[in-house]
């Protein structure tokens, strides 16, 4: 591939082998002005990741596109934050599939799909890859079209179309991505990139923050039991969560009153996000057909193995929505004793006698 093919896809072993025989230097790309061009769309690289969807910037040559690629991963690795490095590395997969849609070159789709082990043939409808390959990559797939059982199968292969062949690379390219992150990155790098790193780790925080407390209301995070915030740490960070985990995650925040709308907006990162199918879910498992669900217990969030991080409180309640009440309760007993505490003390302060002699004295 050339320098603009590989520009566009920077996540290939042969992109990497590119950027090891260029004749500048690791360091020369970190701390070089010639090099500030990469750096920069490395930074915006990142940001957008957090923001959503990283976009193309046409303004940049090939060789500042490519060297951005390795940059954003210095970067992230630098702060190394678990949200931050699984939105970016589905932003990544799902950046690259937006050029893979549009590749008229199915060769190059080939190459692309044997860097990842993948030996396709073009067929008329798109794409043939052995069985064992396409389990391999819609392993992470949660909707029922990709389970093979629904699928057709001849001689062990499975013909699947250009757009279903893209998709598949996706997954392949976040798993890599995420799974090569952090780097070891050594400290020096990252004090030369701390102003790209300052303005990341602003845009991370704020974007926390619009999808923590801030998007809860009067509702309070923080009580949330361990396996309900380790089901909304990986919503958040886009990963694609099997149906018993959806169907706990949902049917808890909608019985602490959160809307069908909010919900929505929190699967909206999610690899295969379908708003028409999301609103379906959640607004049945809301009652839109005249029944509303309560999340599983604790026996069944262990069935299913969505039971994380279990901690004290745990082993006193079976039930996550139990947990809740109970662990707000305790919060509020512990604020209410801090506050009658402090005014005690304020109440003490005031009444402490005065230390001057008095005129009896003098």
């Amino acid at each position: 591939m050339d320098v603009a093919k590989l520009s566009s896809y920077p996540f290939l072993t042969q992109a990497a082998a590119h950027v090891a025989q260029m004749d500048s230097s690791i360091d020369d790309i970190i701390t070089s002005k010639a090099y500030g061009m990469p750096r920069s769309r490395a930074s915006s690289r990142v940001i957008q990741s957090i923001l959503g969807a990283i976009e193309k910037d046409d303004t940049k040559p090939d060789v500042a596109e490519l060297l951005s690629y390795p940059i954003a991963r210095i970067l992230v690795s630098c702060i190394d934050d678990a949200f931050l490095t699984r939105r970016y590395a589905l932003a990544e997969a799902k950046f690259a599939n937006t050029r893979m849609q549009k590749e008229n070159d199915y060769g190059t789709l080939q190459e692309i799909g044997a860097d990842f082990n993948i030996n396709a043939s073009i067929s008329d409808k798109g794409f043939q890859i052995h069985f064992t390959d396409y389990i391999r990559g819609a392993a992470g797939m949660r909707a029922l079209n990709w389970k093979l059982v629904n699928r057709r199968l001849k001689s062990g292969f499975v013909n699947i179309t250009k757009e279903e062949y893209a998709r598949l690379l996706q997954e392949g390219i976040r798993v890599r991505i995420f799974n090569s992150l952090p780097l070891a990155v050594p400290e020096n790098f990252c004090h030369a990139l701390e102003e790209y790193i300052v303005e990341i780790k602003t845009c991370l925080e704020h974007s926390k923050k619009e999808l923590g407390e801030e998007g809860f209301g009067e509702m309070e995070p923080g009580s949330f039991p361990p396996c309900i915030k380790h089901l909304l740490a990986s919503a958040q960070g886009g990963v694609n969560l099997a149906h018993s985990a959806r169907f706990a995650l949902t049917s808890f925040l909608l019985n602490i009153e959160l809307s069908v709308e909010q919900i929505i907006q929190l699967f909206g990162v999610s690899p295969d996000f379908n708003e028409e199918m999301t609103r379906y879910q959640v607004e049945h498992i809301a009652g839109g057909t005249g029944t509303s669900y309560k999340p599983p217990s604790c026996s069944t969030m262990i069935t299913y193995g969505n039971c994380m991080g279990k901690d004290v409180l745990c082993r006193e309640i079976g039930h996550p929505l139990n947990y809740y009440r109970k662990k707000k309760q305790m919060v509020a007993s512990e604020t209410e004793s801090i506050a009658v505490g402090e005014q005690s003390a304020s109440s003490n302060e005031q009444s402490v006698p005065s230390k001057e002699p008095s005129s009896s004295n003098k």
